[in-house]
């Protein structure tokens, strides 16, 4: 599977709790080649194949069952507006043809989200299961600090690529409308090009190696992600893991984690003044913030647990291990 993304940050971690699975990483610019994938990893002979479905059927082996786990899905006619004509083309060529390919062949699919698990429906005409398996975090690496700091001023996260799709333009304009003494922190991810006009209250905190995250987390006071689409969102996860109230679009999978006025507030998708109008309410109450976060903590505690996660994929990945030899 590409390396560099959340998907990949997942398969890692189930990799390091069960015993025998294997993570094989290719550099995203291989997807424009796609024909050169049956040839990776030639010679191995795994009991089970799981993998992305973008090029899931290239991965193949004969006599091991595809297990296809939808990570996001953005083929829709509603994500132009936030591609290239470069990713368009993409898109509605290649990708969706081994996407849909991958889905019909697998033998057992699985999505990170329900929202994930319609979409294949609606989009694919997919009718078959679909199982799904939240993402989990690893609670004890991403947990809140044991001293909350007096800061002067606010910080507002911002976590992810610079790219449209995670509202990174809107970041300037929010920041415009915010109140002295916040201040928005944003990481660079794989897409390193894009540069914000110069802003008090808007810094860049360069690319942070993702075992740096947690600290990252336990350095801010409130999580942004005015984002188009996800299919689980990791970064908000790992955030409420970690004691932060949520601002984030009202859109996707983000509704399955954030609770509305509980953890953190969702606002329409590009309502620049509405993301900014909860930030200011945020930054003025640190009794809103606590409580708010502390929901969070306990949410993913209950539900959104790395040992949760792995313990349903080992499960899975048995059930389709044990059909395969009864057939």
């Amino acid at each position: 599977m590409a390396t560099g993304n959340g998907a990949y940050v997942v398969h890692k971690m189930i990799e390091k709790h069960v015993d025998g699975y294997r993570v094989y990483g290719y550099n995203p610019w291989w997807e424009y080649f796609p024909v050169t994938f049956p040839l990776f990893f030639r010679g191995q002979k795994p009991s089970l194949v799981h993998t992305t479905p973008d090029y899931g059927y290239l991965f193949r082996r004969t006599g091991s069952p595809l297990v296809v786990t939808v990570h996001n899905f953005v083929l829709d006619s509603f994500m132009k507006r936030y591609s290239s004509w470069a990713q368009r083309i993409h898109y509605k060529t290649d990708l969706l043809f081994f996407t849909r390919l991958s889905i019909e062949k697998a033998d057992c699919i699985t999505a990170v989200s329900k929202f994930t698990a319609d979409m294949v429906r609606e989009e694919l005409g997919f009718r078959g299961p679909i199982r799904i398996i939240y993402n989990g975090i690893d609670t004890r690496r991403f947990h809140p600090p044991q001293k909350i700091e007096n800061r002067k001023n606010v910080r507002v996260l911002f976590a992810g690529n610079l790219s449209r799709r995670k509202g990174a333009d809107l970041l300037p304009k929010i920041a415009s409308r915010l109140a002295s003494g916040i201040e928005i922190f944003f990481t660079r991810g794989l897409r390193n090009r894009v540069l914000f006009p110069d802003s008090s209250n808007l810094r860049s905190l360069q690319k942070i190696p993702y075992q740096r995250m947690p600290e990252v987390y336990r350095n801010a006071d409130i999580l942004l992600l005015p984002t188009v689409r996800e299919g689980f969102v990791l970064v908000v996860a790992e955030a409420m893991a970690c004691g932060l109230p949520v601002v984030a679009s009202d859109c996707s999978a983000i509704p399955e984690l954030v609770d509305h006025g509980k953890g953190g507030f969702l606002c329409p998708v590009g309502d620049v003044d509405a993301f900014a109008e909860r930030i200011n309410q945020l930054a003025d109450s640190p009794a809103i913030r606590k409580e708010m976060g502390e929901y969070n903590r306990a949410k993913i505690e209950k539900h959104f647990t790395l040992d949760r996660m792995i313990s349903e994929y080992r499960n899975l990945f048995e059930e389709v291990l044990d059909r395969r030899s009864l057939n």
